[in-house]
């Protein structure tokens, strides 16, 4: 049985004569849980584009689920959240459990209409980020870090197998970070599921991945968080571009 589900060799992408991402290979398996890392202007969202076929390579390969990117059909195995927060309309006229409903659009087919099961997978959904309670509340009426457990939700009803987030806590009040973070967690050590993040929040996310990716424009490292721990800071503000202090007692870094 085949667990790789990206696969990337030898990935460059030019913007126009600028070099945006260069040689980036990387791979994803099955339950693993990737966090990257990188500064603003990276290339961290740009590589997600193009995984999620938004974008197309200047040069290189790319696989999902084993197959080359350019024939991969089967889109529902993978679930994807984007920073919400920045283009959301609060006032859209829908409960939480239709946004979350609307998941399944994929699947199903843009005109075919939404049924028994399709409410109880949505719920099902709602369950396990712990939004349950707010299925009839309109989607406009709760706060960030809610409405982000609610796209999660819309994610994960067609029963990814990967679930890919760009800076999901865009727009989440800063106490309520952790505990969206191990919710994440428990989708990926209880559930199974395989996650691939863009974030900020080094210090939170690096403590719960599995795995680690340092980009910013080529990959500087790429591995088990256990060997991400042991960098050199001195190597870690080379390739992030600004000091980096590492406090290593909880393994947390802060800019100096």
């Amino acid at each position: 049985m085949n667990n790789l589900l990206i696969q990337l060799d030898d990935v460059s992408f030019n913007y126009g004569q600028s070099s945006i991402l260069k040689d980036i290979n990387l791979t994803v398996n099955k339950g693993e849980f990737w966090a990257l890392i990188g500064p603003n202007g990276s290339g961290k969202s740009t590589l997600l584009n193009i995984v999620l076929g938004l974008l197309k390579p200047s040069s290189g390969t790319i696989k999902l689920f084993g197959a080359p990117l350019e024939s991969f059909k089967k889109r529902e195995r993978i679930g994807y959240v984007s920073q919400k927060s920045n283009s959301f309309n609060s006032g859209f006229p829908a409960t939480v459990v239709e946004v979350v409903r609307s998941g399944l659009t994929r699947k199903k087919g843009l005109y075919k209409r939404f049924n028994k099961n399709d409410i109880a997978k949505a719920m099902e959904a709602l369950e396990i980020v712990g939004m349950s309670n707010f299925a009839e509340n309109n989607i406009g009426e709760l706060s960030g870090g809610q409405q982000q457990r609610v796209f999660i939700a819309r994610a994960l009803v067609g029963d990814p197998e990967l679930l890919i987030m760009d800076e999901p806590t865009v727009g989440i009040d800063q106490q309520n970070v952790a505990s969206f973070y191990s919710m994440l967690n428990e989708l990926n050590r209880e559930h199974g599921l395989a996650i691939v993040i863009v974030t900020h929040e080094i210090d939170l996310v690096t403590e719960l991945a599995t795995h680690v990716a340092c980009l910013n424009k080529t990959m500087h490292f790429h591995g088990i968080q256990a060997d991400y721990t042991k960098m050199d800071e001195v190597d870690i503000s080379k390739w992030y571009g600004h000091p980096v202090r590492r406090v290593h007692q909880s393994h947390k870094e802060v800019q100096s």
